[in-house]
């Protein structure tokens, strides 16, 4: 117990010590988030985290190659995003480059990792595990995207990205560590410790001056990252450790709240990527939840789904049940999402 101890707080230290780094860096290119009629903080703030967490989990990585297959392409995969993550916080990309990019990235995990979404076990109750054939490569790739954009449709609050990312790398970590799948939960536990330096930072522990921002580069970083982990323990072998409906719940709030805020933007006619401050966050700060209490709030939210997946894949319960209760949960959030927006425009 004693080397891990050492080896996570070596990790700790070493991603908050790159992360002061990067903040300088990023001041002198220009590398900075400004208040806008979106973004409502004060003054320019570094949008260095991604890039801080990065650099620390590649570092463990170089360190540990063997710790989950093919280390050395999802390295080099995240390189990539990262990079077109900063270029993107730097010079505000067309989101098509972003997804074309994503796609390709999707593309390389299956064709040269062998991961993909190959199963999605018995969802619908007909007694048979459901497999997707060739149809798995487009959902696969849809899924990456979907997961990538997730995490970055919620960053929106200081502190959010980083507390929905530790309940679901903290979920996932319990689930393979029941199931004796050390390495990549160790992994998740090594994702949690290198992003609380950020989180500290983010929430103003060392001072307002000293904040900083994830940027697109975190964020996709983080959903990619979410993606691959789930995927790899979902789809390995004929006995997974993590059955697909599970993964569901461990990315509850992110999914739900993508998905629910695209279907009202088309409903209103806009486009489904068109920026608007409609957002879960956004509806309980215009109730008069402060920032920390809507942090507490959706993070408790998100506790709770993901709880009820790890209890339901401890005891296993069906997966239809599982499926079919996550969309009932879903109609729920998308119904009281728009309640609670009707009301925060009346007042």
């Amino acid at each position: 117990m004693l080397i891990p101890f050492i080896d996570l707080s070596f990790l700790f230290f070493f991603s908050l010590t790159t992360i002061f780094v990067m903040r300088k860096a990023a001041r002198s290119i220009g590398l900075v988030d400004k208040p806008n009629e979106r973004k409502l903080h004060t003054g320019s703030i570094p949008l260095v985290g991604g890039i801080s967490i990065c650099i620390s989990l590649l570092y463990f990585l170089f360190n540990n190659p063997s710790i989950i297959p093919h280390a050395t392409l999802y390295g080099g995969c995240i390189i990539v995003l990262v990079t077109v993550g900063a270029l993107d916080d730097r010079f505000d990309i067309n989101f098509k480059i972003r997804f074309a990019v994503q796609a390709v990235l999707s593309v390389a995990m299956m064709m040269l990792g062998n991961i993909e979404l190959a199963t999605i076990g018995d969802m619908f109750g007909t007694g048979e595990i459901i497999t997707l054939g060739w149809f798995g490569y487009i959902v696969t790739i849809l899924a990456v995207i979907g997961a990538i954009n997730a995490f970055n449709m919620v960053d929106g609050i200081d502190g959010l990205l980083g507390g929905l990312s530790i309940v679901t790398f903290g979920g996932l970590g319990i689930m393979l560590a029941y199931d004796g799948q050390m390495n990549i939960a160790y992994l998740c536990m090594v994702m949690i410790v290198i992003m609380l330096p950020y989180i500290m930072l983010n929430l103003g522990f060392f001072g307002v001056r000293r904040k900083v921002f994830m940027g697109d580069a975190g964020s996709m970083l983080i959903g990619f990252t979410v993606i691959w982990f789930l995927l790899l323990s979902s789809q390995n072998g004929t006995n997974p450790p993590l059955r697909p409906v599970t993964a569901l719940w461990l990315i509850a709030v992110p999914l739900m709240d993508m998905t629910a805020i695209m279907i009202r933007r088309i409903r209103r006619g806009d486009s489904p990527f068109k920026p608007d401050r409609e957002h879960l966050h956004h509806l309980f700060q215009r109730l008069g939840l402060s920032s920390t209490s809507t942090l507490l709030a959706i993070c408790s939210l998100a506790s709770a789904f993901a709880a009820i997946g790890i209890i339901s894949e401890i005891y296993g319960v069906s997966e239809f049940v599982m499926f079919y209760l996550f969309l009932a949960c879903f109609a729920i959030y998308s119904y009281l999402l728009a309640k609670i927006g009707k009301i925060s425009q009346k007042k």
